[in-house]
């Protein structure tokens, strides 16, 4: 009888997704094949690709149509890597840890994204970011192995030791690095949007030509929206050299474009301010519009006859009637078409305000609208009022991010945030979700990148930028639910804290010949003594593909703690000595997936009895069993 197997601890290796994608559409072109290491796997037949690809396929091609960086192979390859690290809860930091179904996770952005992939790969409907623009000023990112000490900042690392170094044009891999950094982040993201998904993604003058070289790669050049332009200013400054800089952009692009659709916004007052009622149709207000379309088209030419005066009406050569005959005389007769007052007018259809859901975006986002930055420096100001100084400088405004996430994501749907900052999309998501009594969820990631020339938020422990984030969500919140008692009661303004950190598991790679009894009889329990409960099953959740924001319970059983994840999602135990009776308690709650601690077992067979009380109480088959059972 088999044992159970054990939950990897390594997050998704990128190149097996990838053939997983490609097995999907090209089954035939696989095949098997011995490794290094003898075993047999999965593999493609070039050849056979090729022969499927017909005359598109491209290789050792002299000259080719491509945007390349040094570093670019590098890059890729970083995309796909698995790694071995997992993110920690962190309850006490968090704001209605039960109940929230928000996330707030610090760490580099990239493995973040790897460490969610599992979980959330095709569930995000909206990704929104507002990366470093590569200034000079303000792009972070963890140092690469290359670098001599001489070039760090010793007093800039993380809690891992890990560097940061700023992107100065003194870097002589300046545009190249940047290239590399969105590039890699990019690619991991796009697998965790739905099929129908969106990502906005503002950035300047100075990168643009980049980004869309890179966007256009990564999502495919059909799946281009738009090139918004964002009035971030209110007022033009005359004091600017050339031209002053009014605007920024917002790329937009999609998932696949066949099953995207954009939302309409809102309707305004002035919009419905166009709409009358000058002969009382019972129908409500309505606006006049065009009944004539360009060009020749069969049948788009006769004669469309006044019911007051019998004037006689065609269109003028080369246009066109826009509805057919038939179509033309009902909709007379029902009064849909407008032959102005006297009833000599030229004919026009009736657009009724009723029929009117919403307006369609503009791709010239206007401050009146999206908001400016003068207006989101002052909503942190009013957050951060006993901070002389709040620690960002340009603050994208609520009201944007708003306004795209009405376009971009429906009512229940899930927006990320990957390039976090000061937390504008929590707060924007909080604040559409009560204006609309909507139930939108967010994940928010943020480096703690330091803070080192804010006295006033230090004075206050707001020490690096997710802390400053995690503050302007939990006032924020706070602010909405007393602005709004009535509206906001059962409002989710939570978030659950979430650490990204070295893995669970102790480092046994280690040759037989450098183990020591000591090292052997710590490693008859393979995970870290400062690791709890709550971290394994967090650790489970992700690399079994859980949602890290569904409910958690808790009950006790022979004094064995069993967790419990949304009813049966998964199940976990991590005491040691469980007994029949905790299986049985586990059997109860119709368990879709059940993980075990490896050391809670003396002996193997007590293992492998797993399977045959699993297959008794829960009713599953051996295949079921061998999927569902897992230790860590």
């Amino acid at each position: 009888m088999e044992q159970p197997k054990y939950i990897d601890i390594q997050t998704p290796d990128g190149a097996e997704l990838n053939l997983d994608a490609l097995y999907k559409i090209a089954p035939s072109c696989f095949t098997e094949a011995k490794g290094d290491d003898g075993e047999v796997r999965r593999v493609v037949d070039f050849n056979k690709l090729r022969l499927l690809l017909g005359d598109n396929a491209v290789e050792d091609t002299p000259e080719v149509y491509d945007f390349t960086w040094v570093g670019k192979r590098a890059a890729l390859q970083e995309a796909v890597a698995p790694i071995n690290k997992t993110l920690r809860p962190c309850p006490e930091e968090s704001v209605d840890w039960d109940k929230t179904q928000n996330l707030y996770i610090e760490g580099d952005n990239l493995e973040v994204l790897k460490l969610l992939q599992n979980s959330y790969m095709g569930k995000v409907k909206m990704i929104y970011i507002d990366p470093p623009y590569n200034t000079g000023n303000d792009f972070v990112y963890h140092d690469d192995f290359t670098q001599s000490a001489e070039e760090y900042d010793e007093s800039n690392r993380d809690e891992e030791g890990n560097r940061y170094r700023r992107n100065t044009d003194s870097n002589g891999r300046f545009h190249s690095d940047w290239c590399s950094m969105i590039y890699t982040r990019l690619m991991v993201a796009r697998s965790l949007l739905t099929d129908n998904g969106v990502i906005f993604i503002s950035i300047d003058e100075n990168v643009i030509h980049n980004m869309r070289k890179i966007t256009d790669e990564v999502f495919g050049e059909s799946n281009f929206i738009s090139q918004l332009g964002w009035q971030k200013v209110y007022s033009p400054k005359n004091q600017a050299r050339y031209f002053s800089n009014d605007y920024e952009f917002v790329l937009c692009y999609c998932k696949n474009i066949s099953s995207f659709s954009i939302n309409l916004l809102p309707r305004t007052e002035a919009m419905n301010a166009r709409y009358k009622n000058p002969d009382n149709d019972p129908r409500g207000d309505w606006k006049a519009g065009d009944c004539v379309g360009n060009g020749v088209r069969s049948q788009g030419y006769y004669d469309v006859v006044s019911p007051k005066t019998g004037k006689v009406f065609n269109v003028p050569q080369g246009k066109h009637w826009v509805y057919a005959r038939d179509n033309m005389m009902k909709m007379i007769e029902d009064n849909r078409i407008w032959f102005g007052k006297d009833g000599n007018s030229f004919p026009a259809v009736k657009q009724f305000l009723s029929d009117v859901t919403g307006r369609r975006p503009s791709s010239l986002l206007m401050y009146e609208d999206y908001g400016h930055t003068d207006m989101a420096k002052k909503d942190l100001i009013k957050l951060f009022k006993d901070l002389e100084n709040v620690p960002f400088d340009t603050p994208k405004p609520v009201k944007l991010i708003k306004m795209l996430s009405i376009i971009g994501s429906d009512k229940e749907d899930i927006v990320l945030d990957f390039f976090s900052g000061s937390a504008t999309t929590a707060q924007a998501i909080m604040e559409l979700n009560e204006e609309t009594q909507s139930n939108r969820k967010f994940i928010l990631v943020q480096m703690p990148e330091i803070i080192d020339d804010n006295p006033g938020a230090i004075k206050i422990g707001l020490n690096n930028i997710a802390e400053v984030g995690k503050e302007r969500i939990r006032r924020a919140g706070k602010t909405i639910k007393e602005e709004n008692p009535l509206t906001a009661q059962d409002l989710d303004t939570g978030f659950r804290v979430f650490k990204c950190d070295s893995s669970n598991y102790k480092d046994v790679a280690f040759a037989p010949k450098d183990y020591t009894q000591d090292m052997l009889a710590g490693l008859l329990d393979n995970i870290k003594e400062d690791r709890t409960d709550l971290d394994l099953l967090f650790d489970c959740m992700l690399r079994w593909g859980v949602e890290l924001s569904l409910p958690l319970s808790t009950t006790k059983v022979d004094g064995c703690t069993i967790h419990n994840v949304n009813d049966g999602d998964l199940v976990a135990c991590f005491d040691g000595n469980v007994t029949e009776a905790v299986i049985d308690a586990i059997a109860d709650l119709s368990p879709l997936r059940v993980v075990f601690r490896d050391s809670s077992f003396n002996e193997a067979a007590q293992k492998m009895n797993l399977f045959e009380l699993f297959k008794q109480k829960c009713d599953w088959t051996d295949e079921e069993v061998k999927n569902n059972v897992r230790v860590i």
